[in-house]
This record gives C-alpha cells, structure tokens and sequence, in this order.
C-alpha cells in the first residue's frame, strides 16, 4: 500500500518499546535541573531572568508528568507516533526555555540535542528526522530571537557574533554526530536482537517438526506389517482370480491404495515443511493447544467457543507459548475452576482468561507485566513447589502476545476486592487478550488447503 500521512507514525506493536515510566523520569531530571540552574544563575550570580515566563515554561512539563503518572499506568509502553508526540513536547520545552535564557548565550543550550538521541535509539528514521528538525529550528530561532542575559547592574551578558555563530555551528553537529552514532549502534543491536529471535522461532519450529518426524516414523513402523499383509494377500488375489472380473479390479484396488497409504507415510515427512495445517489452525484448538499441559494439574479449565464459525489464526509460538503462559498463571491461583472464553466480531478477535481465585492485589494491578514483581497473595500449599512469583511468566506472556499485535488489560473480577478466593465464580483475576481483525492481526489470510484429491472406488 502507498504510504499516506495518517500512516506516518502508525503505531507499530514491534517498535513499542519505550516505557512511559522511563520517559517521565528523565523529564523529572531535567526539571530538577532547570530550576536548579535558574535559581544558582539569579541568587549566586545575579543574572536577571524572566523567571515568570520561566516558571510556566517548567510547570507545563510538572503538569504533564503528574497527569501521565495518574492517567496511564507504571508498565504503560508508547508506541511510535505516542513517543514522538513526548519527544516533540521536550523539544519544544527546552527551546522555548532556551529562548527566554539568553538564546544561544545560554551555555546549557547544546542539551537541545538530548530528545533527538532519545528518539535515535529507540524510534524509527523518520521520528528522529521530525524530532531532529524540530531542535534544529528552535537552535536557530534562537540564535537571532530571544531574550537577553542580564546582570543587576544592567549590564548585558551577550557572546561576540562569532561565538554564536560556532554555538550554532556546533550545536547543529552535536545533533547531527550523536543521533547518527546512536542510531547506527542502536540499528546493530536490533539487527542482532531480531537475527537471534529468527533463529530462536526457526529451532523451535523445527524442534516442532523433528517431533511431527517421530510420529510419522513411529506410525509407519507400526503400519507397515499390517500394510505389507494387505498388499501381500491382495496380490494373491489378483493372481488368483480371473482377468476382467469385479472381484480381481477390487483386489488390485485395494493393493493400489495399500501402496498409497505406504507413500503417505513416506512423504509426510518430507511435506511436513510446507504443511499449511502446521501454521494456522482454529481458534479454539490453538486455545486447546496452549491449556493442554495444564489440563491435568487438579483445576478444571473450560473453553467455552463462541457459536459463529471460528476464524483461522496463526499458529505462532508466540500466541500458543503466551497463551499457555496466562494459563499457567491462573491455574497457580485458581480455587477450582478456570474460564477461557474466545469471542469475536468485525474488528477484534478477543480471548479473556478468568479464575475464581483471590485476584491480583489492587497496588499491583499497574505494575502487571513488569518482572521481579510480588506475587498475588495465595495459600502456599496451592502453589507449585517451583513456582518463585515473580512476574517472569506474565513478563513473557506480554512480551510474546505484544509481539504480535496483542493489547493486554488486567483487572479483577470482585468488585471491591477483597482478596478472598470464591470458588466457582468468574471472581478472580481476569486476563484480556485483544488482537485486531484483518491483515493486521493474526488471522490467516488464506484458508487451509485440501487434504487431497478423493478417489474414485467405483459402485
């Protein structure tokens, strides 16, 4: 598809890596340091600055740390476009800080470059050409347009033009330098990072067929006497009976397709590769697939389908080893019972695990996702005797789901909580999967293929 504006920073749940967290914390820093260097450059040495125009320019970024911190929660991830939006915000803060400080006179004007490396690192070309071009106008707004560093005395702080002109020069380098070097290194470590995930998917995929292998293999070895007496005593009768006869165009029938089934079994392995059947599948047995090691740990699980037809999906590591992940986490805390529920419409495909557990703890519910976290609150007879409680297991499920377009939401289902479990209630923790229907999801684009063409047997 051609490229369109809205498109431009589409958001993209491969690149969501930022976390909002991370971002404030570094707003708070360089909050904590402007008004650090305001207050030493109007008590210590003097200099007359707008510190009204000043205190608005700081309090805008306080007001949308505090928002961003009561509205999204701590595991909050920004996608593309969100980042920029933040980057462009800082940017923009700072410029306009360094307008009314003296311009390019103001020494700490080259920290205009700070958003610029941010967005290299983690975002995308065209984000640290829109963040970069954005620093570069303001760097050169301010050099001709701001308001002058004054002392007590009256006395005007201004650097020769040529000063400013190397300011400039130099400020343009330092952004064009670090966000070029960091982009290139960053660039490198995602090549590695997603070469080494290849490679990961590639020996799981074929762990997957080595396994299928053994099956045929055994399977064969199993058929093949009874399939070799059929062929045997088959052929006995074609040349026993009659040329022309029914029964001697049966017999050779069943000796031809005797040696079908032996051809089968033979080329199942090496057609297993290309085998549609083994990437995608429905919904519900992809749902079954991931809860099966699971089914026999003392906890009933129930998937209940929806009515309608189901839609195909891709049979990814990813969604079935996720999937499988959030299941285990429900079965640890469960009472009894575990609620798997597919539902689906024109635009979402959505999977909701639910127990009848505790539920997570309130002051934990933001921090879902994060690893190395507290556990839920439950008997530690209930648990298995490996199970740390980390957070590991639902980090990776949200990793995985997240990388294939997955949006995840956590809740409890007691409302208050009150963190007693009530057996046999959808009461517990629930878990909401969510993916987006079309091409940019995890159907399957095309519909498995037949499993081959029927012969004809004759009446």
């Amino acid at each position: 598809m051609p490229d369109t504006s809205a498109d431009l920073f589409e958001a993209n749940p491969g690149r969501s890596w930022i976390r909002l967290r991370t971002l404030n914390i570094l707003r708070w820093i360089a909050v904590a340091g402007q008004i650090g260097a305001i207050g030493v450059a109007d008590r210590v040495f003097g200099i007359q600055i707008e510190l009204g125009y000043a205190a608005a320019v700081i309090g805008l970024s306080i007001i949308a740390n505090i928002v961003f911190h009561f509205v999204y929660p701590e595991t909050k991830r920004l996608n593309e476009r969100e980042a920029v939006a933040m980057l462009l915000f800082d940017t923009v803060q700072l410029g306009v800080l360094i307008l009314i400080t003296g311009g390019l006179n103001n020494p700490f004007a080259v920290l205009i470059a700070a958003p610029v490396t941010v967005a290299a690192t983690a975002l995308s070309l065209r984000a640290t050409l829109l963040v970069g071009a954005a620093a570069l106008a303001l760097t050169s707004f301010a050099a001709d347009l701001h308001v002058p560093l004054t002392l007590s005395s009256g006395e005007v702080l201004r650097l020769p033009e040529v000063f400013v002109f190397g300011s400039w020069v130099a400020i343009v380098i330092a952004i064009a330098f670090i966000a070029g070097y960091t982009r290139q290194v960053s660039t490198e470590t995602q090549s590695m990072s997603q070469a080494l995930l290849a490679t990961q998917m590639a020996l799981a995929r074929e762990q997957k067929l080595t396994d299928l292998g053994g099956v045929v293999a055994a399977a064969a070895h199993e058929l093949g006497t009874p399939l070799a007496t059929i062929k045997l005593v088959s052929s006995e009768m074609v040349s026993d009976l009659p040329a022309g006869s029914e029964l001697r165009d049966d017999a050779e029938l069943i000796r031809d397709q005797a040696d079908r089934c032996r051809d089968i079994l033979q080329s199942m392995g090496r057609s297993g590769k290309d085998d549609l059947h083994l990437r995608q599948a429905p919904l519900v047995a992809v749902l079954e697939e991931a809860a099966e090691p699971h089914q026999d740990r003392g906890k009933t699980i129930v998937i209940e389908p929806d009515d309608a037809d189901q839609p195909m999906i891709l049979r990814q590591p990813e969604i079935v080893h996720g999937i499988r992940n959030l299941v285990q986490n429900a079965v640890d805390f469960a009472a009894t019972t575990v609620w798997v529920e597919p539902t689906w419409d024109d635009q979402t495909l959505s999977v909701r695990i639910i127990d009848d557990g505790a539920g997570y703890p309130p002051h934990l519910l933001g921090r879902i996702g994060d690893p190395f976290i507290r556990r839920r609150r439950t008997n530690p007879d209930r648990r298995r005797p490996e199970y740390e409680g980390m957070g590991l297991g639902l980090f990776i499920a949200k990793t995985l789901l997240e990388r294939t377009g997955a949006e995840l939401t956590f809740a409890n289902g007691q409302d208050p909580y009150t963190g007693v479990a009530h057996p046999g209630e959808q009461s517990g923790a629930i878990v909401e999967v969510t993916w987006p229907r079309g091409n940019n999801g995890i159907e399957a684009s095309d519909r498995l293929p037949t499993l081959g063409e029927n012969v004809n047997f004759g009446s």
